[in-house]
């Protein structure tokens, strides 16, 4: 096991507020959403800064889990993810990361590299475009979610994707906001 005091200077020396690794449920998300907003609340930023980070975190937390259950992934013992709050220099790194099958790269892949290369009103457009679109039936959420993240964002989103086997490949996705 890693000395816990080595862990916490590490923790502390790369600006690693919370992280959290496993299974992502509505509980985990809530109360570490909640740990989070008063962490920021302490430190007294604004409510700006708060509100960035927070439905940040909310966004990737959730879009681990909703993934692993769509693909039922936790029958494949793929259930658990990790989600990161650091702060660095003046802004807020959120990142979240999970297994994603490697068939399912390609569009998130391209959906990412879509949102990167657009300015704020470029952001703006496409966030309306979205919310105008018809979804199906068994659509989970307007599909804005990565647009409202680059839109919180002060910088383009970081995004990589690791082999993990065969099937899947290990999704990062880093979402950096200013924190002043």
């Amino acid at each position: 096991m890693h000395d816990l005091l080595d862990l916490k200077e590490d923790f502390n020396r790369t600006g690693i507020l919370i992280t959290f690794n496993g299974p992502f449920n509505h509980s985990i998300i809530e109360e570490i959403g909640n740990a989070t907003k008063s962490y920021l609340e302490g430190a007294q930023l604004g409510a700006g800064i708060i509100s960035d980070v927070f439905a940040v975190y909310i966004e990737q937390t959730q879009n681990v889990r909703n993934y692993i259950a769509d693909r039922g992934l936790a029958d494949r013992g793929r259930d658990g993810g990790i989600v990161v709050i650091r702060r660095s220099e003046g802004f807020y790194a959120i990142s979240s990361g999970n297994g994603i099958l490697k068939s399912d790269v390609p569009e998130l892949s391209r959906r990412l590299d879509e949102v990167r290369v657009l300015d704020k009103d470029g952001l703006k457009r496409r966030y309306k475009e979205e919310l105008r679109k018809d979804r199906g039936p068994d659509a989970r959420g307007a599909g804005v979610g990565i647009i409202d993240m680059a839109r919180r964002a002060s910088a383009p989103l970081g995004y990589r994707f690791q082999p993990l086997d065969e099937e899947f490949d290990f999704f990062t996705l880093t979402v950096t906001v200013a924190g002043v």
